[in-house]
C-alpha cells in the first residue's frame, strides 16, 4: 500500500487517486515492456508502442499493434497478464487484498477510494465486498484455466496448455482481449472453448456487485434493483445482438457462409457475448457487413455493467435513459424501472455520461479522420472500440500513425476510468451557493 499512501497524500480526492493510480500503473507497465527482456527478439520495443500496449492491457481493452504471441517474450506476456489482472479488478482492490493479507488496517481514505472505484453508494461492507471479489475472481479464473487447459491438452504439451489456460482465463474474465494463439477463429465451432469463453465473459461483464448479490440469493431470496437491471439488460442486449448477427451474416460468404448451422449459431452467440467488452472474435470483423459493424458500434458504446471489467457508458445508464424517454412520451413525472422510481439525479447523471461519451467519440473520430487515411466507419469503429474498452478492430489499429495512437490511448484511458471520474478528478472544489436563480422556460422539441 506504499504507493497508494503516497498518492493519497498528494491527491486527497478519490477520483484523483484513481486517475493517478491508473496512470502510474500504465507508466510502470510501459517501462517494463520497453525492456529488451520483454521482447522475443531481445530488441527494445518502441516506447510509444509499449505505452499503447500497456494502456490497452491496464484498461483491459485488447487493441494491439504488435502480435502478443510472437513479439513478446514470456516475461513480456506475464507483464501484460499482471497489467490486465490489476486493471480489470482495479488497482485499489488489489492493494486492499495485499494489505489484508499482511494484516494491515484499511483506513477511512482507503475505503473512500474503494467506494469510488467500485461504484458503491456507501462504505458499509466495502471491505467484505473486496474479499468476495477476490474469492469470486480466483474461483472463476481458476475454473476457467482448468477447463481451457483440459481442452488444449491434445493440441500442445501439458506445460504449454497450463500456461495458455491461465493466461487466457485471466484475459477473458477481465475482458482484456489479449490472446497468444493467433486468433480465436480456429475455435469458431468448438463447443467447449465457446462455452468456457462465453461464461468467463459473462461473469466479467456483469460486475462484482451483481456476482455478490447472486451468491447471497439462496440466503436472501431476493436481489437488488441494480442486479435485476444488469441481468435483464445483459440478456436482452446479448440475445438481440446474437439474433442480428445471425440475420445479417447468415449469407455472408466471408464470415458465416462457409459454416454449418451449428457454427453459425456458435459464431452469432460468441460475437454478441464478446461485445460486452471482451474483444475476442471467431469470425473476421473486417469482413462483416456494414450493417453488422454499425450494430456493433452501438452495442460497444453501451458496454458492460458498472463495477465490472468492461467499459462503455454502461448498460444501467442505457436503461435509465430508456426509462426517461418512456416517462416523457407517456407524460409521467417519474422514471420507473421494475416498479422503482428513479431519482432525477440519476437520470441527469445518465444523460451527462451519455452526452459526454458522444462528444468524446465525435471529437476523437474527427481527429482520426484528419490524421489517418481510412474510411469513416472504420475509424469510428476503432474509436468506439477503444472507448468501450472492447478491443475489436477493423484493421486500422495496426496501421495507426503516432498521432492516431495517441488518440486511441486517450480513449482507452477515458473509457476505463469513466468520464465522470475524470471530470471529478480535475474539477475544483465546488462552492456552496447561498442562493438559487429564478426558474426559466425554454421550448424543447
Amino acid at each position: 500500500m506504499f504507493f497508494i499512501r503516497m498518492i493519497q497524500k498528494t491527491y486527497s480526492s478519490p477520483p484523483r487517486v484513481l486517475t493517478t493510480g491508473f496512470l502510474l500503473l500504465i507508466l510502470i507497465g510501459t517501462a517494463l515492456l520497453s525492456l529488451p527482456a520483454a521482447s522475443a527478439s531481445g530488441e527494445r520495443i518502441k516506447l510509444l508502442d509499449a505505452l499503447f500496449t500497456a494502456t490497452s492491457a491496464t484498461c483491459v481493452t485488447g487493441l494491439t499493434i504488435l502480435d502478443t504471441g510472437t513479439v513478446y517474450s514470456r516475461f513480456g506476456q506475464i507483464v501484460l497478464l499482471v497489467l490486465f489482472q490489476l486493471g480489470g479488478i482495479g488497482f485499489m482492490t488489489a492493494a486492499t487484498w495485499f494489505a489484508l493479507a499482511f494484516g494491515r488496517k484499511i483506513s477511512l481514505k482507503d475505503r473512500l477510494v474503494l467506494k469510488e472505484s467500485l461504484n458503491q453508494h456507501e462504505m458499509s461492507g466495502i471491505v467484505q465486498l473486496v474479499i468476495r471479489i477476490f474469492l469470486f475472481s480466483a474461483a472463476i479464473e481458476g475454473l476457467g484455466a482448468i477447463m481451457l487447459t483440459l481442452a488444449w491438452m491434445d493440441r500442445m504439451s501439458f506445460g504449454e496448455a497450463v500456461y495458455n489456460g491461465i493466461f487466457h482465463a485471466v484475459s477473458i474474465f477481465n475482458n482484456a482481449g489479449f490472446e497468444l494463439l493467433g486468433g480465436w477463429s480456429q475455435f469458431v465451432d468448438d463447443p467447449a472453448i465457446n462455452l468456457v469463453s462465453m461464461t468467463l465473459i459473462f461473469f466479467g461483464s456483469i460486475g462484482f456487485i451483481v456476482m455478490a448479490d447472486l451468491i447471497r440469493w439462496p440466503e436472501k431470496r431476493k436481489v437488488s434493483l441494480h442486479t435485476k437491471v444488469v441481468l435483464w439488460a445483459t440478456a436482452v442486449l446479448t440475445v438481440g445482438g446474437a439474433v442480428l448477427f445471425f440475420i445479417f451474416e447468415y449469407t455472408n460468404p466471408r464470415t458465416f457462409g462457409p459454416l454449418g448451422l451449428d457454427g453459425k449459431l456458435w459464431a452469432s452467440a460468441f460475437q454478441s457475448f464478446s461485445l460486452r467488452s471482451a474483444g475476442l472474435n471467431t469470425v473476421p470483423i473486417a469482413d462483416l457487413r456494414q450493417a453488422t459493424q454499425l450494430m456493433m458500434v452501438i452495442l460497444m458504446f453501451i458496454g458492460a455493467a458498472p463495477g465490472s471489467t468492461g467499459g462503455g457508458i454502461k448498460i444501467t445508464t442505457f436503461v435509465v435513459l430508456l426509462a426517461g424517454i418512456v416517462t416523457i412520451i407517456r407524460g409521467r413525472e417519474d422514471a420507473v424501472v421494475f416498479r422503482h422510481r428513479i431519482a432525477a439525479r440519476e437520470l441527469y447523471r445518465a444523460i451527462t455520461v451519455t452526452l459526454m461519451g458522444v462528444i468524446v467519440i465525435v471529437a476523437a473520430t474527427m481527429i482520426l479522420t484528419t490524421v489517418e487515411d481510412g474510411p469513416f466507419l472504420v475509424l469510428l469503429f476503432e474509436a468506439v472500440s477503444a472507448f468501450g474498452t472492447v478491443g475489436f478492430s477493423l484493421g486500422a489499429t495496426v496501421e495507426l500513425t503516432d498521432p492516431g495512437k495517441g488518440v486511441i490511448i486517450a480513449l482507452m484511458f477515458m473509457g476505463r476510468l469513466g468520464l465522470l471520474t475524470l471530470a471529478f478528478a480535475f474539477r475544483s472544489k465546488p462552492k456552496k451557493e447561498s442562493f438559487r436563480y429564478p426558474e426559466g422556460r425554454i421550448i424543447i422539441g
